[in-house]
């Protein structure tokens, strides 16, 4: 819904430039966006898993 999409909007950006910095999907989540955070980590991990395999 509309908040929900705000959140994930405002989050994203903020989690690809965390998860550049780290150089890995072991990131801290972003303030308010917690299950964003947890599915944005489980799915980069997710692609670093395939590509590295």
């Amino acid at each position: 819904g509309g908040q929900s999409d705000r959140i994930t909007s405002d989050a994203v950006p903020k989690l690809n430039q965390a998860a550049v910095a780290a150089g890995d999907a072991e990131i801290d989540a972003v303030s308010g966006a917690t299950y964003t955070s947890a599915g944005y980590e489980q799915s980069l991990q997710s692609a670093l898993d395939r590509a590295g395999g």
